[in-house]
């Protein structure tokens, strides 16, 4: 038991070193020039937009298949009522 608190205590005494060496090696994720900045932002309404249109096709299929189901149910009913 004492030997887990000790590496616990090792562990949550390296995080501000830790935390400092990544701050010397940032790396730039965002580009800095506005040509560059405007491709990312219309990759971005693109994809947003695929993903909304996705959506809205997934949905429009589950009510087609809900409406073949009513159908096939209404005709398996009337079919065992006739006979």
């Amino acid at each position: 038991m004492k030997r887990v608190i000790f590496f616990l205590w090792a562990s949550l005494l390296n995080v501000p070193f830790l935390w400092g060496q990544e701050k010397e090696k940032a790396i730039e994720v965002f580009p800095s020039t506005p040509y560059y900045q405007y491709i990312v932002y219309e990759n971005l309404v693109i994809f947003w937009a695929a993903i909304i249109g996705l959506l809205i096709i997934i949905r429009m299929k589950l009510k087609e298949i809900e409406r073949v189901q009513k159908l096939g149910l209404e005709d398996e009913e009337n079919m065992a009522s006739h006979k």
